[in-house]
């Protein structure tokens, strides 16, 4: 019988936000099905217990949050209070997790979640695992948050307690390991790179159809201009200014094509990229920037560009260079780490540099050699990709063959 689970929702129950994490807990969620207990640490109850309401329709919710943050409504922090004051304890972990489950916790967890570990280790008696996406925030430490890099060493000191870690890339996986290796780290759990899935909604009859070439709704009197898709939260490690500066360079030699660009804004880091953009719409320029979009949008999105730009100068993952592999179009990315991983299969414009140079050059490339930009599409078209069910059913057969610590 296929073993059940814990899944730690903490986050992502209270956010509606959509960046690669929230979707990388949605889709395991779903594809677990009822195979896994979402569950929440709930500082005002001060005790795990499954979701509530609220929580599941932010799972469930279509319309993705503009802000990362995770919100708790007024009321469930007085229902938690009122759990706490009169004793009701875990809202129905009380009694442990059923017969042999495990526990996975698929987010970067907070000092308070981490403190509350123990107890939610305690409840369960299978293997407890924890999904590992990325060291960045001690790697590119000017371009993350300055909370993110004072947080990381103990969140990395913290995964030590863990029966596994499984690893979203084989990058990942190295810099984890390196870096408990450079603790001196003599007990520790095995570390394994399981890479995600690509199951983006609508895919069936994106890759059905055919490619769709970029512009393909002509007008009165000519095709419309190409577009060019970059799907990204626009912070400072994504890169979006060098991307912008060379559309700049490109938009100012004639080149006719539309940016558009797609991801929640994080201001901290990502305010020279905010500040581009809008130069460039006063400008007058081609240049589209949506935010944060629903899985519907973003799927359309991906059917109407010509290629997508993934400037990102480091990744755990990478997500949005397969998702658009899987639709079909043609990426350029970074050849290193985790995107090195990503684009080796094919479809991709790999490069040695991601700087503003290196990306015009690329772009005005693929904008004029439609035979290039053909063959990378059929070599999108022809790679197969992991599904989230595939992906869970590789993470739990895993999972049976931890030992667990005493």
């Amino acid at each position: 019988m296929p073993r059940s689970f814990l899944l730690d929702l903490t986050h992502t129950s209270h956010t509606r936000a959509r960046t690669g994490v929230q979707r990388v807990a949605r889709s395991m969620a779903a594809a677990l099905g009822e195979r896994a207990l979402p569950v929440t640490f709930d500082p005002y109850l001060r005790a795990w217990r499954p979701l509530a309401s609220f929580e599941r329709a932010n799972l469930a919710a279509v319309a993705p949050a503009r802000k990362r943050g995770g919100r708790w409504p007024l009321a469930a922090r007085l229902r938690g209070r009122l759990g706490r004051w009169c004793g009701i304890g875990g809202g129905g972990l009380d009694g442990g997790a059923p017969g042999d489950a495990g526990l996975i916790v698929p987010e970067i967890f907070s000092p308070a979640v981490a403190g509350a570990l123990p107890a939610l280790f305690a409840r369960v008696r299978g293997p407890r695992v924890a999904i590992f996406h990325d060291a960045i925030a001690l790697q590119l430490p000017e371009l993350t948050p300055a909370k993110s890099v004072a947080r990381f060493p103990s969140y990395l000191r913290e995964l030590l307690v863990f029966d596994g870690i499984a690893a979203v890339s084989e990058d990942s996986r190295r810099s984890l390991v390196d870096y408990w290796d450079g603790l001196g780290a003599s007990s520790r759990p095995p570390v394994v790179a399981i890479s995600l899935a690509v199951d983006p909604p609508d895919l069936g009859r994106a890759r059905a159809g055919g490619p769709q070439p970029a512009g393909s709704s002509p007008g009165a009197g000519q095709a419309a201009a190409p577009i060019i898709l970059c799907v990204a939260s626009i912070e400072g490690r994504k890169n979006q200014a060098s991307l912008l500066d060379a559309c700049e360079r490109l938009w100012a030699g004639g080149g006719r094509f539309e940016l558009r660009l797609i991801g929640v804004a994080q201001r901290e880091t990502g305010r020279a990229a905010l500040e581009k953009i809008e130069a460039l719409r006063r400008a007058g320029r081609p240049l589209r920037y949506d935010g944060p979009v629903d899985e519907a949008t973003l799927a359309a999105a991906y059917r109407e560009c010509a290629f997508t730009v993934y400037p990102s100068l480091r990744e755990g993952f990478g997500l949005p260079v397969l998702e658009s592999l899987a639709y079909g179009r043609p990426c350029i990315c970074a050849a290193q780490g985790a995107l090195g991983e990503a684009a080796r299969g094919g479809g991709c414009l790999a490069l040695g540099s991601v700087d503003a140079d290196s990306l015009a050059a690329a772009v005005g490339g693929l904008l004029a050699n439609r035979d290039l930009l053909a063959q990378l599409g059929a070599a999108a078209r022809s790679r197969r990709f992991k599904t989230w069910p595939e992906y869970v059913r590789e993470l739990s057969d895993w999972t049976d063959t931890l030992r667990l610590k005493s």
